[in-house]
């Protein structure tokens, strides 16, 4: 049995911050009614069609759940929701704001009318304050969070490569309502929970916040290289590879400049002696990394880092990293069905022992529309009625 296998969700949900949060319910085995728009359903489903004419997102983020088409704003929309939340355990919406107020489910209100049920409101900015009303996408709450302005070069700021705002406020989401479920096993009462790509980008600003407000001044952009830690970022070597190094302390700043670079003097350099030095003079210190391994072998830089117990990494595409020695090894890849076939996919990161997780197929729009109807007493001709109408 899987950890959440009696629990029903039903998600009026979109993009990529609700529906990972729900992904990963289902992939503990909660059953996931995806409510979808009759006329194209999850605006993700047309970001792209990289997936065998599927997209990327959508498939990353929506196997395993029921996609049930409704227009939610017709008057027959709101039996429907009220039969379905009746016998859910968890709600979730991510509509633009107010939204969910204009369609009658205001989380105080579901939580007045469902006491068992824990609803759960993911918004740009949360409930209150100036921001409250204004529509926010990813790359947005990375710009007003600072992060875009402490990422990339010295040259030009950059955003994150993947979605980190959205996945920031998934991940919370997720864990806000597996805590909301252990609270109601205890009480017998749901709740709201609040979750906000703000909130939730805000939280992994911390490093950069502290930093700020007490030195005076921002972590500055490095591009690939830690902004307060040094060494810590790519160096070429001499076959014109890039290996990634970290070197995090004391012993091993002296270990790095005798055993790698073959340069003990530099452990004692004045310039060099503590790690807040190295960073005020950087630019010597990759001088003199750079002139050492870049005479060096590509082999001969990884065995003398191996040998020294220095962390490094490469600098792989993301075609090398599909084809990493490690996911090969720990088993991470399942298959599952789709509307375009049969497709790879990743196991979810937590491991749980003696728990495999439920990793389903990716749902056609709609198609288990008239599954989930039937299953709430909604007759034959009803459903077709329905659907000649475009209610679902």
């Amino acid at each position: 049995m899987l950890p959440l296998e009696h629990i029903t969700v039903v998600a009026v949900e979109q993009a990529v911050a609700a529906p990972f949060a729900t992904r990963h319910l289902a992939d503990l085995g909660a059953r996931v009614i995806k409510i979808e728009r009759p006329d194209g359903g999850d605006f993700a489903r047309g970001y792209d069609a990289a997936v065998n004419g599927l997209s990327s997102h959508f498939v990353w983020l929506n196997r395993t759940k029921e996609s049930l088409t409704l227009d939610l704003k017709r008057p027959e929309a709101s039996t429907v929701m009220s039969r379905l939340l009746d016998r859910a355990d968890v709600f979730v919406q991510n509509l633009a704001p107010g939204a969910a107020s204009r369609l009658g489910m205001a989380a105080a209100d579901l939580h007045a009318r469902y006491p068992r049920l824990i609803v759960c409101d993911i918004s740009g900015y949360g409930s209150s304050g100036p921001y409250a009303n204004e529509k926010a996408y990813d790359l947005l709450v990375q710009s007003e969070v600072g992060l875009v302005s402490i990422t990339g070069s010295e040259a030009e700021p950059a955003k994150a490569g993947v979605s980190v705002a959205d996945i920031a406020a998934g991940m919370y989401t997720y864990s806000g309502i597996l805590a909301a479920l252990v609270a109601r096993a205890r009480s017998g009462r749901g709740t709201i929970v609040e979750v906000s790509l703000f909130d939730a980008l805000s939280e992994w600003m911390g490093f950069a916040a502290y930093y700020t407000a007490y030195s005076g001044s921002p972590p500055p952009r490095t591009g690939a290289h830690h902004a307060s830690i040094a060494p810590y970022g790519p160096f070429r070597t001499r076959d014109g590879d890039t290996v990634v190094l970290a070197v995090q302390n004391a012993r091993e700043w002296m270990r790095f400049c005798a055993e790698v670079l073959g340069r003990s003097e530099l452990a004692g350099d004045d310039r060099f002696r503590t790690n807040p030095l190295r960073v005020a003079n950087r630019s010597a210190l990759h001088l003199a990394i750079e002139s050492a391994l870049g005479s060096l072998p590509t082999s001969d830089v990884v065995a003398r880092l191996k040998a020294a117990r220095i962390a490094h990494a490469r600098v792989n595409s993301v075609a090398q990293y599909l084809d990493h020695p490690q996911l090969g090894e720990r088993d991470v890849w399942r298959e599952i069905a789709s509307p375009a076939g049969v497709l790879r996919a990743m196991i979810p990161p937590v491991r749980m022992a003696g728990v495999a997780p439920a990793v389903g197929p990716v749902p056609a729009l709609g198609q288990h529309t008239d599954a989930i109807l039937r299953e709430l007493g909604v007759n034959g001709d009803t459903i077709a009625r329905w659907r000649r109408e475009g209610v679902i």
